[in-house]
């Protein structure tokens, strides 16, 4: 696909985006009470970006090229307080749209996360990318152990399905990062540490090259994909890094974002 000409005409909000000082010790965040010890170790990096309004060219961004894509996806399910309704139904709809945008030959849905007051989660302030070279395959093996080893000699792709919830996502809107503006060697290995176990995602240092966007006003009845690990090295974009920020231009009153996203792995039979 030919870069997006038109997008340098975009409107553009500035805020910050917090990245992440590169150091010798891996940075860890600990998911569980360490006491007196620190919970993060890492050096945030806050950083003034200017985030483009991808709105009025949604159509030209995709999956492959970008590393995400805007969709209008209105679902039967309207209130996302039923969990068993988001893990049934609701599961079903995002592997069905995820399979019409990939051409997967199977989709699984394994995960989901609400996030918003009163929701298990705030949204994310940092920059970041939910897989990892390491963790992509690891995943597959704790989900799925007595095919992994198959699956991992073909192409698969982490996907998640993003959607505001409630009402518009104004306020704490999603920023993506373009793909053809980065690349691999600035992200940062970051592990995660539970009680019983070490999960990794991908911080990100600051680079000058990096081209943020964000879909403004996106509405209940709108989706983000977001490519968050492509197994293929063939030249197609393979990652977004993405976070949350505080849009200077929200009204006062906006409304607290919620938002719920799926997580899927798209396989393909080569």
């Amino acid at each position: 696909m030919p870069p997006n000409t038109n997008i340098a005409e975009a409107s553009a909000v500035t805020a910050t985006l917090n990245y992440l000082v590169p150091t010798a010790e891996k940075p860890a965040r600990y998911l569980y009470d360490r006491g007196t010890q620190p919970r993060w170790t890492g050096i945030n990096d806050a950083r003034a970006m200017r985030i483009e309004d991808a709105r009025p060219h949604a159509q030209d961004y995709s999956l492959d090229h970008n590393g995400f894509s805007l969709l209008n996806q209105p679902s039967t399910e309207k209130s996302f307080t039923d969990e068993a309704a988001i893990a049934g139904a609701y599961y079903d709809e995002c592997a069905a749209i995820v399979r019409q945008a990939t051409g997967a030959a199977r989709v699984v849905v394994f995960d989901h996360t609400l996030r918003g007051p009163g929701m298990p989660r705030e949204p994310v302030m940092r920059v970041h990318n939910d897989y990892t070279e390491k963790s992509a395959p690891q995943r597959i093996r704790d989900l799925l152990p007595n095919e992994a080893e198959t699956l991992l000699t073909r192409r698969y792709v982490f996907i998640n399905v993003w959607r505001p919830i409630a009402h518009p996502a104004i306020d704490t809107p999603l920023a993506l990062c373009d793909a053809p503006s980065f690349t691999e060697d600035d992200l940062i290995m970051t592990d995660l540490v539970y009680e019983d176990r070490i999960g990794e995602i991908a911080s990100v240092r600051h680079c000058d090259t990096h081209r943020w966007v964000y879909f403004s006003n996106m509405t209940p009845d709108e989706i983000v994909l977001i490519k968050c690990h492509d197994a293929a090295r063939d030249g197609r974009a393979r990652i977004s890094f993405h976070s949350a920020f505080v849009d200077p231009t929200a009204p006062a009153d906006a409304k607290p974002r919620q938002s719920i996203e799926i997580r899927t792995i798209a396989f393909f039979d080569q």
